[in-house]
């Protein structure tokens, strides 16, 4: 049997490649991000799940195929929208204009190497304003709850994004 060896620069990538990952892993920072990144993401996950329990509980459907055994009648009433249903639908398109760029940012911000507490702050803050927002959004909660846990996401990622500007800055 015939062992195959790799060109020795592709070993040489390679082993530099896990050695650059090794280090990354290695840093605080970069696990604080990675531990709240996954946590929001989980959270924006599950309003999917939350909107179709909602469909199903209130028999709003949007699509055909979804009512396609029913009579013509049940389709008539069951293709609709339903404003609890729309309200989780709008809650889960919020996390995505808002957790995308909180990714981006943060994975940059963390990469310039901030203070682990400084990060901590930012992170942790960032994930508990999306917790709030949702809670606000699908329980309905009095403003200015919804509005103060949404300035308070975007003033953190902003705040990422200023930090990693000053840091990086090249014009």
């Amino acid at each position: 049997m015939q062992q195959t060896t790799l060109p020795p620069r592709l070993l040489q990538r390679l082993h530099t490649t896990s050695a650059d990952m090794e280090q990354l892993m290695a840093n605080e920072v970069f696990r604080a991000f990675t531990t709240y990144a996954v946590i929001v993401i989980l959270k924006m996950m599950l309003m999917a799940p939350l909107t179709s329990y909602y469909r199903v509980t209130k028999g709003a459907f949007s699509n055909l195929e979804d009512v396609r055994k029913k009579t013509m009648e049940e389709k008539k009433k069951l293709l609709r929208t339903d404003p609890d249903v729309e309200r989780v639908r709008r809650c889960h398109l919020n996390d995505l204009e808002n957790i995308v760029p909180f990714f981006v940012i943060g994975l940059l911000y963390a990469l310039t190497q901030p203070a682990l507490s400084t990060a901590l702050l930012h992170f942790r803050v960032f994930a508990g304003s999306r917790v709030c927002h949702s809670v606000s959004y699908v329980c309905v909660l009095p403003q200015p709850c919804r509005g103060l846990s949404y300035i308070v996401g975007v003033l953190v990622t902003a705040s990422m994004a200023y930090q990693v500007l000053s840091t990086v800055l090249v014009l």
